[in-house]
């Protein structure tokens, strides 16, 4: 293997693990590290890299399997649900970004032409900067960084229509007829089509017969072979790599080979998303900055300023709260890599001058550059609390499941997989995002949001399910939520769990008769294994625990209607305590008699 190849790997590698954690520590974040690592082996800096465009090309792919990631986890379900900020907020947040960009370096004297490029180019955000921003803060459920992923699909979605675009303001677009931009849309149709059609009816069956040899490796490099295979033709189509892939993803979003496909794709996606970050550091054109330093920080502080307006009003528009609204617009305030390209097209069609074009790739990198650092300052000087401390809730609806599980604790998990083993469907809701992004790595189909608020629990179904099961531990919020099912909807069976007998004694007084005490099943099982190590008889131990348990519900049924007399109370509790000793006493033969199978029942 050439020795440069080598030389490269030590050279990024090293440079990587020796800033980005000093970056990382001092809080500034992993994005600045790799961007910094990337000036100082540019060839504005020591000049270990020559060809920095070369790799920025290649490191795009880092790109390519974030978004396909992003799809895994995202089901057409809920993309759906996000429609109107896709369609809606994108595509304002462009239209309006584009006027005031192109509107401003008008009175610069710019051409028609040079406004237009200029300003749809800057109206793209970078995905790969922003969603590892949005990652690295925890803001995929929050309202900014959903309304930021939409738009920046969108982005996606409306880069070709804006090429197309671009080829009718070109010099030479007298040469280019409808016909062939029509062939062009088509193709591109036809494309994702195939991909479509490929990945839902073409994949599966080769990840079950993959599965069948018990390799992982094929696992790993059939995955691969999506990506790579996807990203091929989207390139050869002139279509986004990253989209084609992103599509790709949400529809193996539902297949039972997601969780295993994420687990094999994620190694590579750190590692090619931090050489895209490197190689845009080293793209960055010291020698231009230096020469023109005024002009180009005029031209950026315009952009930032330009574009977060921009944003500000989209959202605005839509309605999005105005508290979270500031970091929604930092998040996308950068330029994006889609520009290079566009205004690469556009000096080739003639459209736009080199020097133009410079100065803007110039602009577009360095304000790459800023979004890191003013999230940084935003969460600095005005507080994590100004972003919501609660994320938005996930966008429930009812799939007819006749179980609704609230909590998703250890408790409810195994609940959940009894369920699950006997074929009964639920809806389960959790009111902890981190935990529910957890238990669906694991397969388990869960949504976040608050189950002690009625709509929510109307939403999934609650009319027309047939048990809801409690499992969160919190007394109060227990009792409340209960007495608001059974205002509502009292056909509805609930099964609760209980933090003590006193507590059971509160659920039965609202009609509960189906509860469990959270550690009466495993103190009995506990207890079992303990008779067992004194040596009594396995068979004995286990019937002893099922008669204490058939005895104490017997007692606590009794004992319920003494509970809110204290001193009658501890009088009975004593008086059954001792009826439990005396019926272990006449029972006691019988517990040492295995007459058949069914003594262990």
């Amino acid at each position: 293997m050439n020795d440069s190849i080598f030389k490269f790997l030590i050279i990024l590698l090293a440079a990587s693990t020796l800033i980005v954690p000093i970056t990382a520590r001092l809080g500034l974040g992993s994005v600045i590290g790799y961007l910094i690592a990337g000036v100082a082996l540019g060839p504005q800096g020591f000049g270990f890299m020559n060809n920095p465009e070369m790799i920025l090309h290649y490191s795009e792919f880092g790109v390519v399997l974030l978004l396909f990631i992003i799809g895994l986890e995202l089901h057409p379900k809920r993309l759906w649900e996000m429609r109107r900020a896709i369609f809606g907020m994108g595509s304002l947040q462009i239209g309006i970004t584009t006027l005031f960009i192109g509107g401003a370096l008008k009175l610069f004297g710019w051409s028609n032409a040079e406004c237009l490029i200029a300003g749809l180019g800057l109206s793209m955000s970078s995905t790969a900067i922003a969603m590892q921003i949005i990652q690295e803060k925890g803001l995929k459920r929050h309202h900014s960084g959903r309304n930021g992923f939409a738009v920046l699909l969108f982005q996606d979605l409306a880069f070709i229509p804006i090429l197309l675009l671009v080829s009718l303001f070109a010099a030479k677009s007298s040469q280019t007829d409808t016909g062939t931009m029509l062939k062009q849309i088509a193709l591109a149709l036809g494309a994702v089509a195939g991909i479509v059609l490929g990945v839902r009816y073409l994949s599966y069956p080769f990840f079950r017969w993959i599965s069948g040899a018990h390799v992982r490796e094929l696992s790993t490099a059939f995955s691969l072979l999506i990506v790579v295979g996807i990203a091929f033709v989207m390139e050869e189509v002139g279509l986004s790599m990253a989209l084609g892939t992103f599509i790709a993803g949400v529809i193996l979003a539902d297949s039972e080979y997601r969780h295993e496909i994420e687990a094999n794709i994620e190694p590579f996606k750190g590692l090619l998303l931090g050489l895209f970050f490197l190689s845009v550091g080293m793209t960055i054109k010291l020698d231009l900055v230096l020469a023109k330093p005024l002009q180009i920080l005029s031209f950026l502080v315009g952009l930032l300023v330009l574009k977060m307006l921009a944003l500000v009003l989209s959202a605005l528009i839509f309605r999005m709260d105005r508290k979270h609204i500031s970091i929604f617009a930092i998040l996308l305030s950068q330029g994006g890599e889609f520009a290079f390209v566009l205004f690469g097209q556009a000096i080739t069609e003639g459209s736009l001058g080199a020097e133009s074009a410079a100065l803007l790739n110039a602009v577009v990198t360095l304000s790459m550059l800023t979004t890191p650092l003013l999230v940084l300052l935003y969460y600095k000087f005005l507080g994590t609390g100004s972003v919501e401390e609660k994320p938005e809730h996930d966008q429930i609806t009812s799939d007819g499941a006749p179980v609704i599980l609230a909590g998703f604790g250890r408790m409810g998990q195994i609940v959940v997989r009894l369920l699950k083993i006997n074929r009964i469907s639920s809806t389960v809701i959790d009111h902890n995002p981190d935990h529910v992004d957890r238990v669906r790595k694991f397969g388990f189909k869960a949504y976040y949001g608050d189950a002690t608020q009625m709509a929510i629990l109307e939403a999934a179904g609650l009319a027309d399910a047939r048990l809801l099961i409690i499992t969160f531990g919190n007394q109060e919020m227990v009792q409340s939520l209960i007495e608001e099912v059974k205002r509502h909807h009292p056909h509805i069976e609930i099964l609760a769990r209980a933090r003590d007998r006193i507590h059971a004694f509160k659920l039965m007084d609202l009609g509960v008769t189906h509860f469990e005490r959270e550690t009466f099943g495993s103190a009995l099982s506990m207890g079992e294994k303990a008779l067992q190590i004194m040596g009594v008889a396995p068979f004995r131990a286990h019937r002893t625990v099922l008669k204490f348990r058939q005895y104490d519900l017997a007692s606590m049924l009794k004992l319920y209607k003494f509970h809110s007399n204290e001193k009658e109370f501890i009088s009975q509790s004593r008086e059954a305590t001792a009826a439990i000793e005396r019926l272990f006493a006449e029972d006691s033969d019988t517990l040492k008699k295995p007459v058949s199978e069914e003594s262990w029942g």
